[in-house]
């Protein structure tokens, strides 16, 4: 039976080494790689970011509760496009889905991307970005810091987190979510709600965590953040 189809596939192994090594059928890749296609990663075109971004806010916007389509600011989109997105675009499409659902003003800011302005600036500020422009002016641009900076290697101020250790290495993710929680847990005055939701959890994954790490959420504030 003679059919009519087009067939394309997609792959982010190196199928010549695959080859090669022999873990991939020779006949086959020949049959398939009539007419390649590179796609580079979204790091090596980050001009397609802000395009990426608009048409992502006018897709998944109407779905959220709010039923609106919501800005950007001019340093969130900064701030994305400094990022590495090591999922590439499906990364990107599920951030900006998660800002939209989670956004309470018409204005995306950098306070909806909280885990990637963490690995971006090296730091996590739950005092505002307003405040955080005026204290380090230097993280409003797109330039990202190196880990061995002094801005980043030096001790975090009240609100802050640091991610980066004394000898400028990145810290245990364990210390790093123990300490954000209780920042959170501080910042929020307790309000499980709304630390769960600006950590971008579920409560009931924000508790099983406050079980792992010992923190009693029915407890006094300074019992449940004593170290």
């Amino acid at each position: 039976m003679k059919v009519d189809i087009r067939l394309i596939s997609a792959t982010h192994r190196n199928l010549v080494q695959q080859v090669k090594d022999g873990r991939f059928r020779e006949d086959l890749f020949y049959r398939l790689n009539v007419y390649p296609i590179f796609v580079p990663p979204l790091r090596d075109r980050r001009d397609d970011i802000p395009l990426l971004v608009g048409h992502f806010i006018s897709r998944v916007a109407p779905a959220s509760p709010h039923g609106r389509i919501p800005a950007i600011s001019e340093n969130a989109l900064a701030l994305l496009q400094s990022y590495d997105w090591p999922g590439n675009i499906r990364q990107l499409e599920n951030a900006i889905f998660r800002a939209c659902v989670l956004s309470d003003g018409d204005v995306l800011t950098e306070d909806e991307f909280p885990q990637i302005r963490a690995q971006v600036e090296g730091v996590v500020d739950l005092g505002g970005s307003a405040e955080r422009s005026a204290e380090r002016p230097e993280l409003s641009s797109a330039a990202q810091p190196s880990p061995a900076t002094p801005a980043v290697a030096e001790r975090a101020r009240p609100g802050m987190l640091r991610a980066i250790d004394e000898r400028g290495n990145v810290r245990p993710l364990a210390d790093v979510e123990l300490e954000m929680i209780r920042l959170a847990i501080e910042h929020y005055d307790g309000q499980m709600s709304e630390v769960a939701r600006r950590l971008g959890i579920g409560r009931s994954t924000l508790y099983r965590k406050l079980k792992e790490y010992g923190i009693d959420p029915d407890t006094g504030r300074s019992e449940r953040l004593a170290s």
